[in-house]
């Protein structure tokens, strides 16, 4: 169906109409020209991302319910980053031609299905249209007792360095969907251009051929290398990682998530908070495809969990005093520590070399 048919208000309708809210805060949502809110004892945290089609994803590998998804889960990953709580979100889309109904209607089922994990409520937002592709921008609204917002500038020297999960995971299913795709074009281009010799020399048995060829163009194998594509495809806020350390007492002095890179957001972290830091290369978690796929491109795996970004754990820094406690918590590893400014930021390598860290995850704008 097309979205013409329906018109902006039509669609907002057919995709919203069963959205029943979950939180109290959530006082009145979609159906006006604001939302209300209401925080009486709390103090309110507001995050917004923008996603653009041929920058942040590739409509060629990556489903509209799975883009649904993550487009929620990186703005909820935000608030936790904050060690809030995340309540709303609106959604903005600018829409082009190509789209139909039934295309929006994956986009929110996974838009829905994220919203739906972290008990989050979709309160309303915006669509228009556009020539250039698909854009997303969300909004994400949380909640955290003043005294348990954790910014990035509240290290201090002997804190801990943790993160949670593994990284690099997510960069390399990037990596190995970019090689698929350029690998299924290059055989595409190619078929299409013997298609062409054939037609033009009229020779039917050989474009029968081809065009069988064609429709039966082989798609990738990716045995052994599904938890690659989920880090990439199906992105997963650490909310779970915020709960554990809430059980256990623990309340971080710095925090944020890795979206642009390991070295980045921990350079984040230590120039915000005046600051030095001290990691070690034998201690950042990497998961075992992780490395098989590094070693099968050729680079680095190290380097790829510094920079490559897109992993959505959480990178945060907690008292010494805490560290019976962080041992005890599954998926938490302990990375280093903070030292005094002055000192630098070093990585210490697997035979004890050191070298300046530096910030070479994503740039934006660059």
């Amino acid at each position: 169906m097309e979205i013409a048919s329906l018109g902006e208000f039509g669609l907002i309708d057919r995709l919203t109409k069963d959205i029943t809210p979950q939180n109290t805060s959530t006082l009145y949502a979609i159906g006006d020209d604001c939302a209300v809110l209401h925080y009486p004892d709390s103090e309110v945290l507001v995050t917004t991302d923008m996603l653009m089609e041929g920058v942040h994803f590739d409509l060629t590998y990556i489903d509209l319910q799975h883009l649904g998804y993550k487009a929620a889960m990186v703005n909820i990953s935000d608030i936790f980053a904050m060690n809030g709580i995340p309540r709303q979100l609106t959604i903005s889309m600018a829409l082009s031609k190509r789209f139909t109904v039934e295309d929006m209607e994956q986009f929110y089922s996974g838009l829905r299905m994220a919203c739906d994990k972290w008990g989050v409520d979709i309160i309303g937002g915006d669509t228009t249209s556009s020539y250039t592709g698909l854009a997303i921008s969300i909004t994400c609204i949380g909640e955290a007792r003043k005294e348990d917002i954790v910014y990035r500038n509240g290290a201090k020297d002997t804190d801990l360095i943790c993160v949670s999960g593994d990284l690099g995971a997510a960069y390399m299913g990037l990596q190995l969907l970019e090689r698929e795709k350029a690998v299924y074009y290059d055989q595409l281009n190619e078929l299409q251009k013997k298609i062409a010799e054939a037609k033009a020399a009229g020779d039917s048995q050989k474009l029968a051929t081809l065009n069988s060829q064609l429709e039966t163009l082989a798609t990738p194998d990716f045995a052994g290398k599904e938890y690659l594509l989920q880090r990439q495809l199906k992105t997963e806020a650490r909310g779970d990682i915020i709960n554990k350390l809430r059980e256990a007492g623990i309340r971080p002095t710095a925090m944020m998530d890795i979206s642009d890179g390991l070295s980045s957001e921990l350079m984040h972290i230590c120039t915000q908070s005046h600051v030095g830091c001290r990691i070690y290369e034998k201690q950042i978690p990497i998961d075992y495809q992780t490395a098989v796929m590094a070693e099968e491109l050729n680079m680095n795996v190290t380097t790829c969990a510094l920079n490559g970004g897109e992993d959505y754990e959480l990178l945060f820094t907690v008292p010494i005093g805490d560290h019976e406690k962080i041992q005890e918590l599954d998926d938490i590893h302990l990375i280093g520590h903070i030292t005094k400014e002055n000192l630098g930021h070093v990585l210490v390598t697997r035979d004890n070399q050191e070298f300046e860290l530096k910030a070479q995850g994503w740039v934006h704008l660059k």
